[in-house]
């Protein structure tokens, strides 16, 4: 488990990275959880509870986040969880969109580990949110499934770069008990789940155990580990 330091959670203001927090901040860990909106994230950490802080990030303005972390540290753990979703086909094509998704995770996930990592030990662990469209791209995923590719070879350059802190990526498929996807027509998920070996889909529980075995387990480093219940295998 962490140690002293603070466990920053960047898109801790809900789902996964809300979660992620509320693990750490019911284990007695300082945390930090951060929100493109600074009331949004005061509100997170109202509802994390614990010793935990709301700072406001916006890693689509990589300029503006060495100011907006100043005060966070020292740190254990890093989670960059924050994600958009850019549905955004080539022939319709919506600059704007695809460029806002691949600042946030290209350079403003760089960023917020070039900001913090002078304010971590030997110890610590950082890790990256992809996503399985890196592997199994979809109509109007050219954006999302080329960063999510980035971040799968990021993580090789930030663990030797970065050594001794371990740096990993966790790559969920289709998480069903998200916001995002719970509401979606009952036809939709159950085409998912049938093509899911173990029978569901996976869980923000499932989500949030296998982020703990990464940014916890000092073996772990330079990995990509996806976590689909098998829906890769159909």
């Amino acid at each position: 488990m962490a140690g002293d330091g603070t466990v920053v959670v960047v898109g801790g203001s809900s789902g996964i990275g809300q979660e992620l927090a509320r693990h750490y901040a019911d284990a007695g860990v300082r945390v930090v959880v951060t929100s493109r909106d600074q009331g949004r994230a005061e509100a997170a950490a109202a509802g994390v509870g614990g010793d935990t802080t709301g700072v406001a990030v916006d890693l689509t303005q990589p300029e503006t986040i060495a100011g907006q972390l100043a005060g966070v540290g020292p740190v254990d753990r890093v989670a960059l969880v924050a994600v958009l979703r850019d549905e955004n086909t080539v022939r319709d094509y919506n600059l704007a969109g695809a460029t806002n998704l691949a600042t946030m995770k290209l350079i403003g996930y760089t960023e917020v580990v070039h900001t913090l990592s002078d304010r971590m030990h030997d110890m610590s662990s950082i890790l990256l949110f992809g996503g399985l469209a890196k592997e199994r791209p979809y109509p109007g995923s050219t954006t999302v499934t080329t960063v999510n590719g980035a971040v799968s070879s990021m993580i090789r350059t930030m663990a030797i770069e970065l050594a001794p802190i371990r740096v990993n990526a966790i790559h969920p498929a289709v998480v069903g008990d998200s916001p995002y996807w719970r509401d979606k027509p009952q036809a939709v998920l159950d085409n998912l789940v049938a093509r899911t070996p173990m029978g569901r889909l996976i869980t923000t529980e499932d989500v949030v155990g296998a982020c703990v075995f990464l940014l916890e387990n000092n073996g772990m480093n330079g990995i990509n580990l996806n976590i689909d219940g098998g829906w890769l295998l159909t």
